[in-house]
């Protein structure tokens, strides 16, 4: 399987590196490109991913942004993932569901709706993405899932930090991955489980947001070399599959 390219992984251990060393009492030093070595290793106990270490990567960047922290993120709500891979500076990402509820019309709330939609059902979501330094959230799409709700719709807005958004389709002033160079191209471009064929590039200094291209498209995220924080206004989210064979939405644990 093609690695996630050197630049990427360099630009993401370099600034990881320097937070763990302040942070989680790393050593700083060489670490391989595959995103191994000290820095990595300061993100792992026993082959399990530490979730507190990894948050405190991410309380360090909310400082060099000067995000407000409320207490919500002090508590489980706010989450880490490396999708079971091993290697979060690369593949992984941080957030807080800030409301993602579902029902019908006539029971939420108080409960007195009574009006021609009481019998249908809605569904939305307010999320926040956190990306490290070249942290990339990788290809994966949104399905209709078992319960009956429809494919779930998304639109993000960059609010610290930059990003490149990639996926299926172009609808605006997207360009085909392969014009980046080399070792700008998302991680598992050319690989045959690898879907996406446009990027994009969106920023906190225009603030232009960026849609889903279609529903159920392929889609993923990298961050720049400062990380970034992404708002997310959607719909229900009650599924996602990931185009890499045997990735979870989950974290590794100890061997």
């Amino acid at each position: 399987m093609r690695e996630y390219s050197k630049t990427q992984g360099a630009m993401a251990i370099a600034a990881a590196v320097g937070v763990a060393a302040v942070l989680s009492g790393c050593v700083t030093g060489s670490a391989e490109s595959t995103g191994k070595g000290n820095a990595m290793e300061s993100y792992y106990e026993d082959g399990a991913l530490s979730v507190e270490k990894v948050k405190q990567a991410y309380f360090e960047m909310f400082e060099r942004f000067n995000y407000p922290v409320p207490d919500v993120l002090k508590t489980d709500e706010f989450w880490v993932c490396d999708f079971d891979q091993g290697d979060v500076l690369a593949l992984g990402m941080g957030g807080i569901f800030w409301l993602n509820e579902k029902g019908e019309y006539k029971s939420t709330g108080a409960g007195q709706y009574n009006g021609a939609f009481k019998d249908d059902h809605f569904g939305y979501l307010m999320h926040e993405i956190y990306l490290l330094p070249g942290q990339t959230l990788p290809e994966h799409s949104h399905l209709g899932g078992p319960e009956g709700y429809a494919p779930k719709m998304e639109a993000w807005q960059v609010r610290y930090g930059d990003v490149r958004f990639y996926g299926e389709h172009k609808h605006g002033d997207e360009m085909e991955i392969g014009e980046l160079p080399e070792d700008e191209r998302p991680w598992g471009y050319g690989e045959d489980w690898f879907k996406s064929k446009y990027v994009t590039h969106r920023d906190s200094k225009k603030n232009i947001m960026y849609k889903l291209q279609d529903p159920e498209a392929w889609h993923g995220i990298i961050a720049g070399k400062d990380g970034a924080i992404i708002t997310e206004g959607a719909t229900y989210h009650n599924h996602v599959h990931f185009s890499k064979p045997g990735m979870e939405f989950k974290n590794t644990g100890a061997e």
